[in-house]
C-alpha cells in the first residue's frame, strides 16, 4: 500500500480537510449528530461530549504531524528516514478520514445500518495497521512518535465507534444482555494486555465514556463499565510498569541501521 512522497503531501491533507469539514456539517445541521444520538440510545451508546472531548485534542496531533509530512524534505538524509515512518501511514490515515467523512453523513440521514458499513471499514483498517504494519516505537525519532499517537488514537476512538454505531443500528432501546457483559469484559481485558500506554488508554477512555453515557439508562450497567474502566486501567500500568513497549533495555526494541544513520546525521 505503499505510495511516493509527492502523493502523501497531498493525500492526506486533502482527507483530513473533507473529514473536518464532514464533521461540521454533522455538528451544523439540523437534525446533527447529538440529536441522532440522543434518538437511537442502545448499550453501547457514549456520553457523546467524550467524543468531541477525545477528537479536539486528536486533531491537534494530526496537524503537527501533517505539517512534519509537508516540512521534511525526501532528498535530505536525516529526513528522509523520518518522513518514511509518516507516509507509511499516509494510505490507512487518508482511507479513515474518508470513512469517517462518508460515515456522517449517512448518520445525520438516519442510516445507521450503512454508516455501520464505513465505521467497520475504518476500525478494521487502523486496528490492522497497529497490528501488522506499525513499527515498534522509537522515541528518538519525533516521527515515530506522532505517527503511534495518531494511528493508536485513531483505532482507539475506532473501537468506540464501533460498538456504539453497531448497538444503535441493530439493537436501539435494548439493556446489555449478560452476553454482551460478559464479552464487553473479555475483549476489553485481552486489549487492555496487549496495549501499550496510548492504545491502553484510549481502551479505559471508551470504557469512562461508555459508563457515563449509560449512568442515566442503566446504573448497573454503568457501574460494570466502571469497574471495567478501572480494571482496563489496571492492567495497562501494570503490563507497560513491567515491561516498557518503547526503546529501552526492556522494550524489545533494537536501532536499525537507519537509526544509526540519523544519528549520524
Amino acid at each position: 500500500m505503499g505510495i511516493s512522497y509527492s502523493t502523501a503531501k497531498w493525500m492526506a491533507p486533502a482527507s483530513f480537510v473533507i473529514d473536518f469539514a464532514a464533521q461540521q456539517y454533522g455538528m451544523l445541521s439540523k437534525p446533527n449528530m447529538k440529536d441522532i444520538h440522543d434518538k437511537n440510545l442502545s448499550f453501547f451508546s457514549p456520553q457523546p461530549y467524550f467524543i468531541g472531548g477525545f477528537f479536539f485534542p486528536q486533531q491537534l496531533f494530526q496537524l503537527v504531524w501533517l505539517y512534519r509530512l509537508y516540512k521534511l524534505d525526501p532528498k535530505k538524509p536525516g529526513d528522509r528516514g523520518e518522513l518514511d515512518q509518516i507516509v507509511d501511514y499516509v494510505p490507512y490515515y487518508s482511507l479513515g478520514n474518508l470513512c469517517i467523512a462518508t460515515w456522517m453523513v449517512f448518520w445525520n440521514s438516519e442510516r445507521l445500518d450503512i454508516s455501520n458499513i464505513f465505521v467497520i471499514v475504518n476500525s478494521l483498517t487502523q486496528l490492522y495497521y497497529l497490528i501488522n504494519k506499525l513499527p515498534t516505537m522509537n522515541t528518538n525519532s519525533t516521527s515515530s512518535i506522532l505517527t503511534h499517537i495518531v494511528s493508536k488514537t485513531f483505532a482507539g476512538i475506532g473501537i468506540l465507534d464501533l460498538l456504539h454505531n453497531g448497538s444503535a443500528a441493530f439493537a436501539k432501546d435494548q439493556p446489555a444482555s449478560t452476553m454482551v457483559k460478559a464479552l464487553t469484559g473479555v475483549g476489553f481485558g485481552l486489549a487492555s494486555t496487549m496495549s501499550d500506554w496510548i492504545f491502553g488508554g484510549c481502551m479505559v477512555y471508551d470504557l469512562v465514556a461508555l459508563a457515563v453515557g449509560q449512568s442515566a439508562r442503566d446504573g448497573g450497567w454503568a457501574k460494570l463499565l466502571g469497574a471495567y474502566a478501572v480494571g482496563s486501567a489496571a492492567i495497562v500500568g501494570a503490563k507497560n510498569l513491567a515491561r516498557p513497549p518503547y526503546n529501552g533495555p526492556n522494550s524489545g526494541y533494537s536501532k536499525t541501521a537507519t537509526d544509526e544513520v540519523q544519528n549520524r546525521v
